[in-house]
């Protein structure tokens, strides 16, 4: 698949991105794909490829630009649990630096620059996300129920908190977009679940949230202890069939 570095004019700079195409010289539907906590890097580029190969136009920003291009620290090239709480360690300055504002004025510059490009076709956006950038992909479906028709969040972060931001407040009134998300075991308790479903079914959406048995949080990722092969395809079984359904394809 065609691969291009890009930068994205947002208010607050220029963020770095990578982005895959088909090669097949047409339009396609654009899929907004933001990364986990440990942010763009080879794996992300991976799972971009492989979304573009069934006929989507795949944008990954680093989310954490304004502290400099990715990657922001040195990854070992497989996050085991003896390296994870470094790597934890280092990155919570850059995750708690991104506020819901930032994420806010960053989605908007996203989804405008995605439509303008010469592969991505007219029509609504998916919008996909990874640990903490599902709360981000969320954030943007309800921000601009116009632009976005999918939603997809595999091991979600902090859907659902105590705070009077939280990502499930917003859903009703402004959601439009179907959902699916995919928990690995311990990433939302059954009261989280309930909430959010309560959530859903207000703004009166498709959605799906499934719980993948046997796995931890980070299942889907292949540079970490905590991917599971199987849940990984399963992933691709649940995300795939929701952007056939709501995106125009071709």
């Amino acid at each position: 698949m065609p691969t291009k570095t890009l930068r994205i004019p947002t208010p607050d700079g220029v963020a770095d991105a990578f982005a895959a195409f088909p090669d097949d010289g047409e339009r396609h539907p654009g899929v907004l794909c933001y990364p986990d906590a440990f942010g763009l890097r080879p794996v992300l580029e991976e799972m971009a490829r492989t979304l573009s190969g069934h006929g989507y136009c795949v944008l990954v920003p680093n989310v954490y630009y304004r502290q400099g291009p990715a990657p922001l620290i040195d990854l070992p090239e497989h996050i085991g649990e003896e390296e994870r709480p470094e790597v934890i360690a280092r990155l919570k300055p850059l995750v708690d630096a991104h506020t819901t504002d930032r994420v806010l004025r960053d989605a908007g510059a996203y989804l405008t620059f995605l439509a303008a490009q010469p592969e991505v076709g007219p029509g609504p956006v998916g919008a996909i996300g990874y640990c903490m950038g599902a709360v981000l992909a969320m954030r943007t479906a309800t921000a601009h129920p116009d632009r976005v028709a999918a939603v997809a969040g595999f091991h979600p972060g902090f859907l659902v908190t105590d705070a009077p931001d939280s990502p499930h407040r917003l859903i009703p009134g402004h959601l439009t977009a179907e959902v699916h998300l995919g928990l690995a075991e311990n990433d939302m308790s059954p009261e989280a679940i309930r909430e959010i479903e309560v959530a859903f079914a207000a703004a009166g959406v498709g959605h799906s949230t499934e719980v993948y048995r046997g796995t931890v949080h980070g299942f889907t990722m292949s540079d970490t202890d905590a991917f599971d092969p199987a849940a990984y395809q399963r992933h691709w079984d649940r995300l795939l069939p929701l952007l056939g359904r709501t995106l125009k394809n071709g």
